[in-house]
């Protein structure tokens, strides 16, 4: 009987994750074989999310990413720049926009009840510049994210800040529009730099959005 223990790929560089329990592959062969692949992190659980976009669907995954890793114990931090600020601006929040124009992933699930199949054909592109579909394409995703009973943007906000997360505004993009705090949702902590954040984020797996 032989037994050998494999070794990560040649040129393969594994990122240091810090102090973590690991147990290396071992392959027996013979009239028997066993395989052990046990590999875990058990370092700080910390997530940080980077948010810079105000359209309606790219607030989303940064607020429901961060929803989930709260619920798994993990402390979240969200950072909100350049047009991302909009989104814990309540002059604004409730009022982000989908637009399919520059989405050619776009597609429309009604379509599937004119012909079966095309509701999986991208939307043309032409059709996001005609007036109104803007307004249509918003309508059309709020009412999907509510029959999945998601919170609206402000509501989410609320939730994220009832469940312990840090939320935080750039001050850079802030001076930029300017803002007053007053303006800012109730679970911002403060106007912060980049420079800032980047502190607070030290040792935390980043999510840029």
């Amino acid at each position: 009987m032989t037994t050998t223990t494999s070794t990560l790929p040649e040129g393969f560089i594994l990122p240091d994750f810090g102090d973590a329990p690991r147990t290396t592959r071992t392959v027996q062969t013979g009239e028997s074989s066993a395989v052990t692949t046990t590999t875990s992190y058990d370092g700080p659980r910390k997530m940080a999310f980077i948010c810079s976009k105000g359209n309606l669907d790219m607030a989303y995954p940064a607020l429901i990413m961060g929803n989930a890793a709260l619920g798994e114990g993990v402390e979240v931090h969200l950072f909100f720049t350049f047009w991302g600020l909009d989104i814990v601006n309540t002059k604004t929040n409730d009022k982000l926009r989908f637009t399919m124009a520059g989405n050619t992933a776009m597609h429309l699930d009604d379509l599937g009840r004119v012909r079966p199949g095309l509701e999986h054909a991208s939307v043309p592109q032409a059709l996001g510049n005609l007036p109104g579909m803007t307004g249509m394409a918003t309508r059309m995703l709020k009412r999907q994210m509510a029959e999945q009973d998601i919170p609206t943007v402000p509501e989410f906000l609320d939730l994220l800040q009832a469940s312990g997360a840090h939320l935080y505004a750039c001050r850079l993009s802030f001076d930029m529009a300017k803002m007053l705090e007053a303006d800012l949702h109730p679970g911002v902590e403060g106007v912060i730099s980049a420079g800032d954040f980047i502190e607070i984020a030290q040792g935390a797996q980043i999510v840029f959005v």
